[in-house]
């Protein structure tokens, strides 16, 4: 990883790599099983193992996002969007400054996702190639055949991921907690508005589904998968031409 080098040995991986990986996540309630960093671990682990198979270069970890919604509940850290993209828009311009146009934010928090595609097409109209990829859209199949009817935050996916790189942080006697307090659902809507500003307006856990219907089997499932997504993007981005990555010419 890029922060156990020495500058010299840095040197030789911009060299020689194509693409950049940046892991991003937050530092957020996760219902009462489960850590506060689960989202930027979940990214950490899939992104430094695909650095590994690939030669990508990982930068250190962002471990704090977008997160006030989830304010209410202990230990929740957040930014402001406009400082976030700032953030990531700056680690972005240095990873060009040395080279390396190609760049993939590896997103475990959705709360991140409009702000990194801000940032992404901000970074277009520099010359710089940023994609944001989150490990959920590309395993949807799998997680419906694996937790048919599940939840989104802290529920059955989130948990069943932690328990594969990390059982050792998840509080399985909290689990019944999670379920019996948690939501069927994400949010809460009145006459097709969505009415539910904080995690705390619906779910008095925190969590959103049934964490218990998690396990480490179908976690490795999920994070297999996902790695072999995201080893997949890295190679597609690897071989685009270079013309590819350009904005395109105004229409004549």
């Amino acid at each position: 990883m890029l922060e156990d080098q020495t500058w010299k040995r840095a040197r030789e991986q911009f060299l020689t790599a194509k693409v950049a990986l940046i892991p991003v996540g937050s530092t957020e309630q996760h219902g009462p099983h489960l850590p506060l960093g689960t989202d930027f671990m979940i990214a950490q682990a899939l992104a430094r193992e695909a650095a590994r198979w690939t030669g990508a270069i990982c930068t250190p970890t962002i471990p704090v996002g977008i997160s006030e919604h989830h304010r209410q509940f202990w230990g929740t850290l957040w930014v402001a969007p406009e400082a976030f993209r700032a953030y990531l828009a700056g680690i972005a311009r240095s990873l060009a400054y040395h080279g390396l146009r190609r760049l993939i934010f590896v997103n475990g928090h959705g709360g991140n996702t409009a702000a990194l595609r801000e940032v992404a097409r901000a970074l277009h109209q520099e010359g710089i190639y940023a994609l944001t990829w989150q490990w959920w859209p590309g395993v949807a199949e799998l997680i419906a055949e694996l937790f048919p009817g599940f939840g989104s935050h802290a529920g059955e996916p989130e948990t069943a991921m932690m328990l594969a790189i990390a059982e050792e942080l998840v509080d399985k006697g909290a689990l019944e907690e999670a379920a019996a307090e948690g939501a069927p659902r994400w949010g809460l809507s009145q006459f097709g508005a969505e009415v539910a500003f904080d995690a705390s307006d619906f779910s008095r856990s925190g969590a959103v589904g049934d964490p218990r219907r998690a396990d480490r089997e179908k976690g490795l499932k999920l994070y297999e998968a996902s790695l072999e997504q995201l080893i997949g993007l890295i190679r597609w981005l690897e071989g685009l031409p270079e013309e590819k990555l350009r904005p395109g010419e105004h229409k004549p």
